[in-house]
């Protein structure tokens, strides 16, 4: 049985995207690119050939990955979510106490992570030091260079 996912509304939709460009743009591409290099004759020693078919097999492989992630996923209702302490999908402002800097985190599940888009997974540290915790609340969070503490002070959803 495979593994139940949780998604926020835009993961969901990411999956679905990249599903649907697979299947009706990969796939054919990559069959006419089958059938071209079948054309050319000899199939025992046509390089173009077997390249092709192991870019099939790849994309067989990701769309059956995808389709299992779709058929398994489940969406996130943020409307039912708590907002008075961090959870997943909350949007988290802190400041580290011992640099005296702000930082903004949105805490996402883990297939959605991007720091350049200030989205950490909730299986980081830092998120898991995070959630349950209120505003004005400190958070420790063993990290390789020492505890940072930081405190909390605004959730969003």
């Amino acid at each position: 049985m495979a593994d139940i996912k949780y998604y926020s509304q835009e993961g969901l939709q990411k999956l679905k995207e990249e599903l649907k460009q697979m299947t009706t743009v990969e796939r054919p591409a990559i069959s006419a690119a089958i059938a071209e290099a079948r054309d050319k004759g000899d199939l025992s020693e046509n390089a173009e050939y077997d390249a092709a078919k192991e870019a099939q097999g790849l994309l067989e492989a990701r769309i059956a990955n995808l389709q299992s992630l779709v058929a398994n996923a489940r969406l996130l209702d943020e409307t039912k979510l708590d907002t008075s302490k961090v959870l997943l999908l909350s949007k988290v402002e802190f400041e580290n106490l011992a640099l005296k800097k702000k930082m903004v985190y949105e805490i996402v599940p883990e297939s959605e992570a991007n720091l350049k888009e200030g989205k950490i997974s909730v299986t980081s540290p830092i998120a898991k030091g995070l959630l349950g915790k209120r505003v004005g609340e400190v958070a420790q969070i063993a990290a390789p260079i020492g505890t940072m503490e930081l405190k909390i002070t605004k959730i969003e959803r």
